[in-house]
């Protein structure tokens, strides 16, 4: 059986880390009778240097939306000026609303902390990301925060059918209510009476994110699910990410009603773009997820079976010492991508 994805490679090292990743997907399904048919899109500065008029041209939109998948690496955002987001325009413009950043510590990378398994849940679609600033007068600027009910309840209840389904037993949210009533008090209410309808038999608990944030460093384990609205959420989840080992270690994954967006959630990382040297695992974790997915929307469950041979790939590759540079070891892509393949089995 074969199935569509859309292939998006992104900027700098995002073409090595995703070709390495389809490379792995593609060796995971092999002989299974199901493969991947990859439709490679472009985003980002990619998209431009290709001839394409913006960053997000609307035949990658067209094309997602069509085949309803996606795996994409990173793309290039510019600091303090220059053009907007394309990660957050490609989730308004395809309402993914539901961000999934799961962290666990893995067996063979060092960190101060053991035992992390958790998972942080961020509304993708407004907050201070709703990106509508104004120069009130030269030298004021305001940024205005959106928060609405519908939003609001969605990603709530988003949050707990994950819990539930996944045997998760605790939801925390993140918030500052105690100073935005308005906007993060309504997005509590919603948590709170999405909980008291339908998921009583699922732990809840409210946290000041400030206090929220000495107790994750203190013990992450004490965490199983954090619920955030946009901007904590983006923070939270790479705070969370440094508990094992960073960014190369953590996949992504954004989902709407409809269409799924997995991606590596680092930088596009320009200095090392075109050397080999980066590492892939985090957009082939995103692939797991994604083959995961596509597993329980398509019901062919060859795609499982190569997603959990792919995740104990890594896991043993890592166990073993197998470790790009980020990681302390020599490894370039695509020795990694190697050293995985030949542990599937």
């Amino acid at each position: 059986m074969e199935h569509g994805s859309v292939l998006i490679p992104g900027d700098g090292i995002g073409p090595e880390v995703t070709s390495a990743s389809c490379r792995i997907i593609d060796s995971a399904l092999l002989g299974s009778g199901s493969s991947i048919n990859w439709i490679e899109c472009h985003a980002g500065v990619a998209a431009l240097e290709r001839g394409h008029a913006d960053l997000l041209p609307q035949e990658t939109v067209e094309t997602i939306q069509k085949v309803g998948v996606a795996l994409k690496g990173p793309c290039t955002t510019p600091i303090g000026g220059g053009f907007s987001s394309v990660n957050v325009a490609l989730r308004k413009t395809l309402d993914l609303y539901g961000a999934v950043r799961p962290v666990r510590s893995i067996e063979g990378v060092e960190t101060r902390y053991q035992d992390v398994d958790l998972v942080v849940i961020r509304e993708n679609t407004e907050g201070l990301y709703s990106g509508i600033e104004n120069e009130i007068i030269p030298g004021v600027v305001t940024s205005l925060k959106v928060a609405t009910e519908k939003a609001s309840y969605r990603i709530a209840k988003f949050a707990f059918e994950y819990a539930r389904s996944r045997g998760r037993k605790k939801v925390s949210v993140f918030h500052k209510a105690n100073i935005m009533k308005k906007s993060d008090g309504l997005f509590i209410r919603c948590a709170q009476e999405i909980h008291e309808a339908e998921y009583q038999d699922i732990e809840y608990e409210e946290l000041i994110i400030d206090a929220a944030c000495m107790r994750l460093v203190q013990d992450p384990t004490r965490f199983d699910m954090l619920l955030c609205e946009n901007f904590y959420g983006d923070v939270i989840s790479d705070l969370c990410a440094g508990f094992v080992g960073g960014l190369g270690v953590t996949p992504g994954a954004n989902f709407g009603e409809v269409n799924a967006v997995f991606e590596a959630v680092h930088g596009s990382a320009p200095d090392i773009a075109g050397k080999g040297v980066a590492n892939p695992l985090a957009i082939t974790m995103s692939g797991v997820m994604m083959l995961n997915h596509m597993s329980v929307r398509s019901g062919d469950p060859a795609l499982k079976v190569a997603a959990d041979r792919i995740k104990t790939g890594y896991n043993s590759a890592i166990r073993e010492g197998d470790h790009t540079g980020d990681l302390g070891g020599t490894l370039g892509t695509e020795a990694f991508a190697d050293a995985l393949i030949r542990r599937l089995g």
